[in-house]
């Protein structure tokens, strides 16, 4: 294959597997598609899920008068896994998954035990990958540490939806001020406390207050700040939402820019709240009118089905040269190996202007059913184009083997040279089915990208333009 191609192949299908598309949205004030999800290897415990529950709609009360009204949960998902038991109220998935939650309930961090954490890649203002909490966490109480997890979860949403960062700074625990006085890294300095080192040995402890290192004019290595229990400071949930006075974030008037710690430091000094008043929430989110309180959370309880996947391949003559063809079939092995978790259901079906069933959906399990499927992988592009026709044979597939197509999904690899697609979106957006769109050539229809957006899927484009090859071809990659 062609090396650019090879390259673009890889970070397409990988892009694929990895990004990120949460389906959360903001309805007059509300949040909507929220969806928590439980790992596979968590055991079943019929606590989790209340706990779940309590937790958000805490978190809704706390959101809603900390942003001066403006934001609650109005609907969440939650889904457990399939090695769950089956029952009645758990309804199947459309298009939540595990990969795309918001919310992840999994296994300790090696780095962060059970401590809250949110995934954030970005810089200052980027929304995050995920929440994460543990079982332990959800399960056994700790108030002294965390406070109620309401607060902890409204503290990681403000991570996640708004691109905000830590007020603490376990590293650099103290700083000296401009005017020479050590402080707390904290956010406001209106939050009151002591400085001590809590020592234990031979089975006694005991509690002192902590020396300055004459060398950094700091406390000593194992001083620790104590906020008092009693406090009238009502900020930052970004650093100490345990607090029963903390309820709101820190704003240009509380914001502390001397402490060194990472709001400073990747917002550049700007406030937390700055930065969420700059989101694309708060532009569209007024705040609510009169004094009542917003309704509480709805949930949805689902159980992760099978995945069920349909390779639709096109075979088309605009798939000649044979660059496209085989790139094409080079995409579908990588993604049978290397993408697709074991035990799916997979089938196959190739187009031209008409469509065949190569195979209908068998189950994933070990190389011989990679084999199946690889050995129908078409050798020889001919004839006209028919996207729709394509589809249409690709929701048969799937139904033909007792599955729904709602939550099913179509990974669709076509040059998308086909003027008809649109014939066909009613049709799409009926079924209930997330297809994916590969473009393998550098003129397929706009359309191919609405098919994507309707049913929330992935899109993207792996034919190299002029000038992406020539940027390859600058990294070392040699070209056409």
């Amino acid at each position: 294959m062609v090396p650019v191609l090879k390259v673009l192949l890889f970070l397409t299908l990988h892009l694929l597997q990895d990004v990120k598309s949460s389906k959360v949205h903001l309805n007059n004030n509300g949040y909507e598609g929220v969806v928590i999800a439980i790992n596979p290897s968590v055991p079943e415990d019929e606590r989790l899920i209340p706990s779940l529950k309590e937790m958000v709609t805490q978190a809704s009360t706390y959101l809603f008068e900390a942003t001066g009204r403006r934001f609650y949960f109005r609907n969440v998902s939650i889904l457990v896994p399939i090695t769950w038991k089956s029952k009645t109220e758990y309804l199947t998935p459309k298009q939540e998954s595990y990969d795309q939650a918001d919310v992840i309930v999994a296994d300790p961090h090696l780095k962060y035990g059970d401590d809250p954490y949110t995934l954030q890649y970005g810089q200052c203002g980027d929304r995050g990958q995920y929440i994460h909490f543990t079982p332990n966490f959800l399960l056994i109480d700790n108030l002294i540490i965390y406070g109620p997890r309401g607060r902890v979860f409204v503290h990681e949403w403000a991570h996640l939806r708004w691109g905000v960062f830590d007020e603490y700074n376990k590293e650099r625990p103290f700083y000296l001020s401009r005017k020479n006085v050590v402080e707390a890294t904290r956010c406001s300095t209106d939050i009151t406390g002591t400085n001590v080192v809590h020592e234990c040995q031979g089975g006694s402890c005991v509690t002192r207050k902590c020396r300055r290192d004459s060398k950094t004019g700091l406390p000593e290595p194992k001083c620790t700040f104590i906020p008092n229990k009693s406090q009238t400071a009502r900020a930052s949930i970004m650093f100490l939402q345990s607090l029963d006075s903390v309820v709101e974030f820190c704003t240009e008037k509380t914001h502390n820019t001397e402490a060194p710690n990472l709001q400073n430091k990747i917002c550049n000094g700007r406030s937390t709240w700055d930065v969420i008043k700059e989101s694309a929430d708060f532009q569209h989110a007024p705040p609510m009118r009169g004094t009542e309180a917003p309704p509480p959370p709805t949930f949805s309880l689902l159980k992760s089905r099978q995945r069920v996947v349909c390779l639709v391949l096109d075979k088309s003559g605009s798939m000649n040269p044979i660059t496209r063809l085989t790139l094409m079939n080079q995409a579908a092995e990588l993604y049978l190996i290397q993408i697709l978790e074991k035990e799916s259901l997979v089938g196959l079906v190739t187009f031209d202007s008409i469509a065949i069933v190569q195979n209908n959906l068998i189950r994933m399990i070990n190389d011989s059913s990679y084999l199946e499927i690889s050995a129908k992988l078409p050798q020889e592009a001919a004839g006209g184009t028919s996207i729709c026709n394509g589809l249409r044979k690709g929701f048969e597939t799937i139904t033909s083997s007792d599955q729904s197509t709602c939550g099913s999904e179509i990974v669709l690899l076509t040059d998308g040279e086909d003027d008809q697609i649109s014939s066909c979106f009613e049709e799409v957006k009926h079924s209930g089915a997330v297809i994916h769109t590969i473009a393998l050539g550098p003129d397929a229809a706009r359309e191919l990208e609405t098919l994507s957006d309707m049913t929330v899927g992935e899109q993207t484009r792996n034919y190299p333009s002029r000038s992406e090859r020539e940027k390859l071809q600058d990294l070392g990659f040699p070209g056409r």
